[in-house]
């Protein structure tokens, strides 16, 4: 399970680390959020077979603002062809979100393979490019829970078109390394969306070089935490990979330090 970091004094932005993740909520936010989450924990058992609908009540809007960011994300590459890579998965609620977008967008594309890489045990390394916020195992996930997070994208693959033929794969370990063995295995796989969520320098700057050659014109790149003053390894990986003035970056009023580059435009 991740470290429980103590509540230390906020760095630029008012952002505070709780429990390896970096959070920008204020302590009256926190407190509300965790009658939130009482109520929601009560209820759950009563919502019956419908739970999954019902379940959204006490959804918050930011949970709902980035769904529809990736909506609008995916539907700019229904016709590219290729895979979707997500670099950083942690919890994969993003995942789950490609998976029914693709459902929804076209349930019958099963060369849309879904692929995420995570170590799942948080940062493997921090960079002095990082800023000095971030430490090695923010951002883990539960021991073992790729095997859970494997078994929840099976059921929902389950409740769509062809539910025999999985079009999705985890692949655990640093993506520094790990994305020469998945390149390596699939020569054929072209890159139609690549979401860099890892929020560091390293494993963002070394994907991201690794990758290119697997880009068409066309392919959306996808970045969490661009100019984001916390998290600056991500601004600086894509820098000094493709340059910041080389791509027509945009962003979207859904995120704060979301971006993304259709590559070749």
């Amino acid at each position: 399970m991740k470290k429980r970091a103590s509540q230390g004094p906020r760095p630029k932005g008012g952002v505070i680390k709780i429990a390896g993740e970096f959070t920008n909520y204020s302590t009256s936010e926190l407190e509300r959020q965790k009658k939130l989450f009482d109520l929601a924990s009560a209820l759950m058992p009563m919502y019956g077979p419908n739970w999954h609908r019902h379940s959204q009540v006490t959804m918050r809007v930011g949970a709902l603002s980035r769904a529809l960011y990736y909506n609008y994300l995916y539907q700019k590459i229904v016709d590219v062809p290729g895979v979707v890579c997500e670099f950083g998965v942690q919890w994969g609620a993003t995942l789950t979100e490609l998976i029914h977008l693709r459902s929804i967008y076209e349930p019958f594309n099963y060369s849309r393979t879904i692929i995420g890489f995570d170590t799942f045990e948080g940062f493997p390394n921090v960079d002095a490019k990082d800023g000095g916020f971030s430490s090695v195992g923010d951002y883990s996930s539960a021991k073992g829970y790729e095997h859970t997070l494997e078994t929840i994208l099976e059921l929902h693959e389950s409740f769509a078109p062809l539910p025999h033929i999985k079009k999705f794969q985890l692949v655990k370990g640093d993506a520094s390394s790990t994305i020469d063995t998945w390149l390596a295995n699939n020569p054929h796989a072209i890159v139609s969306m690549a979401i860099f969520d890892m929020d560091v320098y390293q494993p963002t700057k070394d994907v991201l070089q690794k990758i290119i050659p697997r880009l068409t014109k066309g392919s959306v790149l996808v970045f969490d935490e661009l100019n984001c003053s916390f998290f600056p390894g991500e601004t600086r990986a894509l820098d000094e990979v493709i340059g910041i003035n080389k791509l027509a970056l945009k962003r979207s009023p859904l995120q704060p330090f979301g971006a993304w580059a259709t590559f070749g435009e």
